[in-house]
């Protein structure tokens, strides 16, 4: 019986005595053997369950595997049951019908992602249980609870749902084992009934890290065999969640399988005979044993495998003593030497296999580590050119001596891949796919050498004529490039430790803040000193002139209807004293510091903090409803205060109307109240509500779409095309709403609002170029990533987004969805960054410019820290703080990709003339 997201402390801590009374009394009674089982990270249900049935430690790719999970080929204990004609049955999560078909002669499966629904989920694993109970045509029922998962994903672990669920759950518990009592009065054999966890629960509610409290799963061994001591119960002790594997296997009289690094569970077999329980431990040393000569080179000086063979020696001197009838002390004594030499052997066998058992597929990654280091060689050594005026630079590839180099290079790579593949002891990758591809990946590893040495031949040769330039350029950098320049290194070297990537937020909350002061410094001096006075006064002078343009491109935040309003404006501006702009432009850098700081009490995320109450918390206790339902109608007032400016009259309605409905779906699944609601219970799932939002969210990109197209035919109009922009922005600032849970409106609100006072006041005025402007928007768009509560860390990561408005599970939408809303702050900065520049018309090539830099800022980082865990594989935290970063920006990468190509399309319309 395994319940999912079952917290060890939701068994032996209060919860457990409170709301799991009976299985309380089975552990009094000493019915049961208690463990506290480490699960080791990723902490989510498919690799875990793995770990269970093969006793292995799975990749960390399995996080990706675990939303469609492959056939498990690897040997294991359900492939060993159906070997041996053990007839299986299961109900519950449908990840195990994929992992094992065909192997259960009777299955119902359950879907493990959709989160909402957390009752029916397990009556239709319980529904089966009174009819099986009573047959007798099976060997092995196992059962995977999900409800307590999906509370923990929608509440949090100390939600006033855990209680029933645990009661739930403890019934169902009591149910199975008295119904295995009364068989036992047939059977010749005693039953063995199995309650475990897969993984944990954070203090958040999600899991994939690597807390205590994820990590730590109870696992309890209930039956009659067991005759222990009633009263004294002790506190159970910390095992190896893989150590279940090759217990279960010796007890049911199966090979323990090859890949298992755990070790039996002895307290489960200390009342058998001493010829047994030396038996199955020499059983289990084999095993790992052979394990260990396969995965360790040196496996003879490992110092588990030399306790092995003196085990083994000692454990054949006691078998000569017992054949030949001696029962004296001296067996008795040698035998429990041989049984604690077996156990230390185990122990240290089982250590040092989970630490040398990974296996690197190292030829495929390191390619992979080639290809994107030649990539962004290549994007650094084309910036001087690609941020020039035309944006283009050539390659002179048409010489005989690049040809010859390309092919030299293909010959001498597909050389080296056919060494490597017909000498490998395993397989990989790249040995696995077709020649064809092969070779496709080895042309382009050439091709992109050749493009790289082409352009430092270029670069060399105009070296001497660009000398002087270079220094003319080094000297007229600004403090904002150096901090960018600087700031963009730092975080880069930052990333080779563990304890900087755990606390990466704490990184780009020092760089905004930085970046904050560096403004203020920069509108300072550009007021004070008297550096732009010439050319406020120019611009004040042209107002007039200019009217008209500023009517046709539609300033972002002003709306201009009529060119006479403008002259009447222009003409009160003159008169009027400029004193109250300048001070709104200097103390923007000051207020957005502020807004930073207050962002910054919302969430505590990283590590080190985690644990402490925020202001999050405390909006989100059931005793604070009404607060937060008042901070919720705030939040969505001003998020329509901020975007309706952009918005047209339709627009502005469906705006209206979606987040009205955002508050109602809200109301309606509970989160917070209605001003007629009396009582705190919700209405609904929240279905219909969240449907009616995403048709208004459909709308208003429908309208940006149209616009979008339109202008790819009148050429001339290059407003539509900003209006456009705008409105796929503010539809996905729509879908923001709806997807953040409440507590975090105030993030989007923030956000509008920051990128509403630099726009008006910094960007605008100090004339800031696309290049600097774009990073800018990166950094902020990497803060707020984290300001929303996101970290390095898979227990973050808030699923159950994914399932608004979805009634059963369908993977696109679902994964669409979570990956929107884990990463608004990116996305969101990105296409304000794309509509910011399109409404800018005095900017020639700013969006190729923008795609450009954008693209560089994201992929430096992550083509060093592709290089750093590489290098790092075997380091202590490669599993808990390396890889989930590494999945995250894999992801992050992807988005980039994705903006990047809407950035060129965007920019397609500058390049066609009618």
């Amino acid at each position: 019986m395994l319940v999912d997201a079952l917290r060890d402390d939701f068994v032996f801590g209060s919860k457990g005595v409170q709301f799991m009374p009976y299985t309380k009394y089975l552990m009094e009674k000493g019915f049961a053997h208690n463990f506290i089982a480490e699960a080791k990270p990723p902490t989510v249900t498919m690799p875990r369950i793995k770990a269970l049935m093969t006793g292995s430690i799975p990749g960390f790719i399995d996080v990706v595997m675990n939303f469609n999970s492959p056939v498990l080929l690897e040997d294991n204990l359900i492939g060993q049951a159906k070997a041996a004609g053990k007839r299986v049955i299961f109900y519950g999560d449908d990840t195990w019908i994929k992992l094992f078909p065909k192997h259960f002669v009777e299955y119902d499966g359950t879907t493990s992602f959709f989160v909402p629904d957390f009752k029916e989920v397990d009556d239709n694993v319980t529904r089966h249980l009174d009819t099986v109970l009573k047959r007798e045509d099976w060997d092995i029922l196992i059962l995977h609870y999900l409800g307590l998962d999906h509370i923990g994903h929608l509440t949090g672990p100390h939600s006033s749902l855990i209680g029933p669920k645990l009661k739930e759950m403890d019934y169902i518990l009591k149910k199975i084992h008295i119904s295995l009592l009364s068989k036992e009065k047939e059977a010749s054999l005693p039953h063995l009934l199995v309650l475990c966890g897969d993984h944990g629960m954070s203090e958040a509610g999600g899991h994939g890290a690597s807390s205590v409290e994820e990590v730590s799963t109870p696992l309890l061994l209930i039956s009659s065999a067991f005759h222990r001591k009633m009263g004294n119960l002790q506190p159970p002790k910390h095992v190896q969640q893989t150590d279940l594997a090759a217990t279960l296997a010796v007890g049911l009289g199966l090979p323990i399988p090859k890949n298992s690094v755990g070790s039996i569970l002895y307290p489960v077999v200390e009342k058998r005979t001493m010829r047994e329980q030396l038996r199955f431990l020499h059983l289990n040393s084999v095993q790992l044993s052979r394990l260990l000569q396969e995965n360790v080179p040196m496996y003879e000086k490992d110092p588990g495998f030399q306790q092995f063979k003196v085990s083994e020696k000692l454990h054949g001197n006691w078998i000569k003593l017992y054949l030949e009838g001696n029962n004296s002390e001296v067996l008795l004594n040698l035998g429990k030497k041989v049984l604690k030499q077996y156990l230390d052997a185990l122990k240290t066998l089982s250590m040092s296999l989970s630490k040398q058992v990974a296996q690197y597929d190292m030829y495929s990654m390191m390619v992979g580590a080639i290809i994107v280091l030649e990539i962004t060689i290549l994007l650094l050594l084309s910036t001087p050119k690609a941020l020039c005026q035309n944006a283009a630079f050539e390659i002179p590839l048409s010489s005989s001596s690049f040809s010859l180099l390309f092919y030299l290079m293909v010959l001498i790579l597909s050389a080296v891949h056919v060494i490597i593949c017909t000498s490998a002891e395993r397989t990989c990758f790249l040995c696995s796919i077709s020649w064809l591809m092969a070779v496709g990946v080895m042309m382009l590893i050439s091709a992109l050498l050749c493009v790289i040495v082409a352009l430092l031949t270029k670069t060399f040769e105009n070296v001497r004529p660009s000398a002087q330039n270079l220094a003319a350029s080094s000297s007229g950098w600004s403090e904002l490039d150096l901090l960018i320049l600087f700031g963009t290194l730092g975080h880069v070297l930052s990333l080779g430790a563990s304890s900087f990537i755990e606390e990466e937020h704490q990184t780009w909350y020092f760089l905004i803040n930085t970046l904050c002061l560096a403004l203020g410094h920069e509108v300072f001096r550009n007021h004070f000193l008297g550096k732009d006075l010439d050319h406020n006064l120019a611009v004040e002078q042209n107002i007039k002139k200019n009217a008209k343009n500023v009517l046709q491109y539609k300033n972002d935040y002003v709306d201009v209807p009529e060119t006479s309003k403008i002259y009447k404006a222009s003409s009160s501006m003159e008169l009027l004293p400029k004193v109250y702009e300048k001070w709104l432009q200097l103390a923007s850098p000051w207020f957005i510091l502020i807004c930073c700081r207050l962002l910054r009490t919302l969430n505590q995320t990283g590590v080190q903090w985690a644990h402490r109450l925020d202001f999050g918390h405390w909006l989100t206790s059931s005793d604070h409803k009404i607060e937060l339902s008042v901070l919720t109608c705030l939040s969505l007032i001003m998020i329509f205060v901020l975007v309706q400016r952009r918005c047209s009259s339709v627009s502005k309605v469906a705006m209206a109307l979606g987040l009205l409905g955002v508050f109602c779906y809200r109301a309606a699944i509970g989160n917070v109240l209605l001003p007629w609601q009396r009582d705190r219970k919700s209405i609904s799932k929240g279905i219909i509500e969240a449907r009616f939002v995403y048709v208004f969210v459909l709308g208003i990109l429908f309208t940006g779409i149209k616009d979008l197209l339109k202008s790819q035919i009148i050429f001339a109009d290059v407003s539509i095309k900003s209006l456009g922009l705008w409105d796929i922005y503010n539809g996905l600032v729509l879908l923001a709403a709806l997807l953040l849970r409440p507590h975090n409106l105030p993030v989007l609100v923030f956000s509008l609002l920051i990128q509403a006072v630099m726009t008006k006041f910094i960007w605008k005025p100090l004339k800031h170029d696309a290049a600097q402007v774009t990073i800018m928007h990166y950094w902020f768009g990497q803060a707020f990533f984290y300001f929303q509560g996101n970290s390095n860390n898979i227990a973050t990561l808030d699923i159950s987004a994914g399932f608004v408005g979805l009634e059963s599970f369908i993977e696109v939408p679902a994964l669409f969805l979570t990956v929107f809303a884990t990463y608004i702050g990116p996305i969101l900065w990105a296409i304000h960054l794309l509509s910011f520049l399109s409404s800018e018309n005095n900017r020639s090539s700013a969006i190729s410019h923008a795609s450009f830099c954008y693209a560089l800022i994201c992929s430096i980082p992550v083509s060093a820290y592709i290089i750093l865990v590489t290098s790092l594989r075997y380091h202590l935290f490669i599993w808990s703080v390396f890889s989930p970063k590494l999945l995250y920006e894999g992801v992050h990468l992807f988005i980039t990709a994705t903006i990047c190509v809407f950035f060129i399309v965007m920019d397609q319309t500058n390049l066609i003339k009618p």
